[in-house]
């Protein structure tokens, strides 16, 4: 076998090796009972599913995927529900959502 034929056969095993590491941490991972790693887990799924809301409400495509637009949205419902105002609003935005969640499309404008 020649030096050629030799590297190439090396660097195949080699590819074959690093995938079946890399599928074996993956699988590990999954399975990882460690406290900070559950916890941070279900973190990052709430944060997907708060994610899932806002593509849900459609804010991504009304305002053409501006963060500060829906970071500044998102600050006015905090600012409002910090007035008096907070436990009608509250009923009032819980109804909608759950009529959305039910119709599972958007209202047109109330």
């Amino acid at each position: 076998m020649n030096l050629a034929a030799a590297l190439a056969t090396s660097r195949g095993a080699l590819r074959r090796v690093t995938i079946a590491r890399h599928r074996l941490q993956a699988r590990a991972a999954r399975y990882d009972h460690r406290e900070w790693q559950v916890k941070r887990r279900e973190r990052t799924r709430h944060l997907i599913e708060l994610g899932g809301l806002v593509m849900k409400a459609d804010l991504v495509a009304l305002t053409d995927d501006d963060r500060a637009v829906i970071l500044g949205l998102l600050g006015e419902a905090a600012s409002r529900l910090r007035t008096g105002e907070r436990d009608r609003l509250l009923m009032l935005w819980r109804r909608r959502g759950q009529r959305m969640f039910a119709a599972d499309t958007l209202p047109d404008q109330d």
